[in-house]
């Protein structure tokens, strides 16, 4: 079987980032910029951002990474007192231009909303349906855009019209089913909203002159805004020059994606007031507890895997080392390797320290396994590197069932645990030996309730309700077209110039394309 070229290709993908930012007087795109630089690991398809100057609002967007997407000279045409930036990795719709975000709408009084969306809703076939009722006619010839977001942008627009946009919101929200943290705007004012289970984290940050919303508190860190509190889950905010105001459009019941402290967020990052770092040193110790082991070194795979090696060395009293480097380089891109170089697998990404682990009676620390075939690949270079003992410890339980709430993980057919039990995978990956913390440790280590997190995942009991296979999946929308429904979107572009790098609004906006 071919392996995948890095370790990104068999580990949970990344989600998406939110970042929102009302600043009069501030530079608002670059601080959107650095604020998704420092969410770029929950996704890195694609990058946008919107920005208005209270007249009219500008988006940017294209496929890449925030560094690719982004340049000084698109970011300063970007001018105004408030933004919304996103970056993407695909959970619902193809990577495309289209789906890009910040996804925008016109309304019918022609003034423009900009959405940026965290998440993955679970009644997506139900609100297509319900945008389709509306009858609005496609603009332009680009083909439709196939994600959630795009359906609740497009609503949201239908009926703010009418309403404006902060009855509008409060009138959809409560429809939403699944994970959603929600930054848009239109003109005047910044938006942040969270769904009632609060599945995806979203926090509230102060400037000395505006306010920041950012799916994690790194991104706060990085423009330098204070952590005010977390956006509460149900909680709607609405920002402007009447300052900061707060509804209620649902009861909380929370239920944070666990996750998120295993893997997902960044380990700068504070979530429910606890280190995502200091949460994943502590998994790792407890690692430790359930699954002792006699080694003489203990190892990362980094970068994910390095705080629970850490705590794993410090429960275990064996000495932490680093076996393993990294390629900061080796990441998404769109040039290919070919079949030669992709058969070398993770060597692209990691190279064995050979003079560190020769000999060595080895505990190798991941935070996961999904396919298997990462940790396949790693046992077999390090012991080609001439290690004597290859034990294989993971920070988190058995990945057995899909996410529907955010994650990309491979299908339940493809989860390499879902069919073998702990020695089933042993074998199948070639470890010594092999041992997951436990979902009690697992939650424990993170100092919240059970009660109040998904660990779906690992258990397969899903906090919110999921319909009929049939109205699920990442390609849902693109596959109801195809089946020959065709879809009501409201496209919100000019109908010519859509390649590349594009900025479109209403009334004056206009393309911007590098040179």
């Amino acid at each position: 079987m071919t392996e995948p070229p890095s370790d990104v290709e068999d580990s949970p993908r990344e989600e998406c980032g939110v970042f929102g930012v009302w600043a009069p007087g501030e530079d608002v795109a670059k601080l959107t910029y650095y604020g998704l630089y420092a969410l770029q690991h929950r996704g890195q398809e694609a990058a946008g951002i919107a920005v208005s100057d209270g007249r009219r609002m500008v988006v940017f967007k294209d496929l890449g990474l925030v560094s690719q997407v982004f340049d000084e000279q698109s970011l300063s045409s970007l001018r105004g007192h408030l933004a919304v930036g996103h970056c993407r990795y695909s959970t619902t719709g193809s990577t495309t231009w289209e789906n890009a975000q910040p996804t925008f709408r016109t309304t019918g009084s022609g003034s423009g909303i900009a959405l940026g969306h965290n998440g993955n809703l679970v009644n997506t076939a139900e609100l297509r349906d319900e945008v389709s009722a509306l009858r609005v006619v496609s603009k332009g010839s680009r083909v439709p855009a196939t994600t959630d977001s795009d359906l609740v942008c497009e609503l949201l627009a239908a009926t703010s019209t009418d309403l404006g946009v902060t009855e509008a919101a409060l009138q959809l929200l409560p429809r939403l089913r699944g994970a959603f943290s929600l930054a848009f705007a239109d003109e005047t004012t910044l938006y942040a909203a969270r769904d009632p289970h609060g599945v995806r984290p979203l926090v509230l940050g102060r400037l000395e002159r505006g306010w920041v919303v950012a799916s994690e508190t790194a991104a706060l860190d990085i423009v330098g805004a204070s952590m005010v509190r977390e956006v509460e889950p149900g909680e709607l905010l609405a920002i402007d020059e009447d300052g900061l105001r707060s509804y209620r459009f649902a009861a909380p019941e929370p239920k944070g994606c666990v996750f998120e402290y295993v893997y997902l967020a960044r380990p700068d990052t504070t979530i429910s007031g606890r280190s995502v770092h200091a949460a994943r040193v502590e998994i790792g110790r407890r690692l430790a507890e359930e699954y002792p082991v006699e080694a003489d070194l203990v190892i990362p795979v980094p970068e994910s895997g390095t705080p629970a090696a850490i705590g794993y060395a410090q429960g275990s009293g064996i000495p932490y080392g680093q076996g393993l480097v990294k390629n900061q380089y080796v990441g998404r891109t769109f040039i290919q390797p070919s079949q030669t170089i992709r058969q070398l697998g993770i060597r692209l990404k990691l190279t064995p320290l050979r003079d560190v682990i020769r000999g060595k009676r080895l505990v190798v620390v991941d935070d996961s396994i999904v396919r298997g075939n990462t940790q396949r690949a790693l046992v077999r270079m390090l012991r080609e590197a001439g290690a004597l003992e290859v034990h294989v410890r993971i920070a988190s339980p058995p990945v057995r069932w899909p996410c529907f709430y955010g994650i990309d993980f491979a299908t339940r057919a493809e989860l390499v645990a879902s069919g073998l039990d702990t020695e089933g995978v042993r074998r199948s990956v070639g470890a010594d030996s092999l041992g997951y913390v436990s979902v009690d440790n697992m939650v424990a280590a993170t100092d919240q309730p059970a009660s109040r997190l998904c660990s779906a995942c690992f258990t397969g009991e899903y906090p919110i309700p999921l319909p009929e296979e049939a109205r699920l999946g990442k390609h849902l929308l693109e596959d109801l077209t195809a089946a020959g429904e065709q879809p009501a979107l409201d496209t919100s572009g000019p109908a010519s110039g859509d390649a590349g790098p594009l900025s479109v609004g209403y009334g004056a906006a206009e393309a911007l394309s590098r040179p």
